[in-house]
């Protein structure tokens, strides 16, 4: 069984800058198999790596940023869309409600003038009733004027 035992390990960080390159050590105390050395001498083929790592890192970022634009994108021309077919429906909406105002004010004079017309046949009932009534009176009076006897119709119809 291997034991393993920590180690220090130079963590180096290159950065150009106005054509010089600075380096900066870290020293970390870390449980490690092996240590990695750092050759701190750039070679054009390690240049060249670098370039083309930096390369991908970057394709790969602008693939995810695309992604996301895309998604974004989308999303927002949904948005768009709806909030427009929302807005047609609420001009849609508004409309047939003020259509519904006029309808029910229309329904709202039609029955007042129902009720009016049935307030009136009811009284037209009523004057009727009162008209009857003063007949029979009248008629009443007239047979017993008259000396007649009750014929035991109160209308004074012949009875049967």
């Amino acid at each position: 069984m291997t034991a393993v035992k920590p180690s220090t390990s130079v963590f180096t960080n290159h950065t150009s800058h106005s054509g010089q390159l600075h380096s900066r050590e870290i020293e970390k105390n870390s449980p490690s198999l092996t240590t990695t050395s750092v050759d701190m001498s750039s070679s054009p083929d390690q240049e060249t790596r670098q370039a083309e790592a930096r390369a991908a890192v970057v394709a790969s970022l602008n693939s995810v940023q695309s992604s996301y634009n895309v998604d974004l994108q989308a999303r927002s021309e949904v948005h768009g869309t709806s909030k427009s077919a929302i807005d047609l429906q609420e001009r849609e909406l508004q409309r047939q409600t003020r259509a519904l105002a006029s309808d029910s004010m229309q329904w709202e004079k039609l029955f007042n003038s129902t009720t009016k017309q049935m307030r009136d046949f009811g009284d037209v009932q009523n004057w009727a009733e009162m008209i009857e009534r003063d007949l029979l009176v009248v008629e009443e009076t007239l047979r017993l004027v008259e000396g007649r006897e009750e014929s035991g119709n109160a209308s004074g119809t012949p009875g049967l």
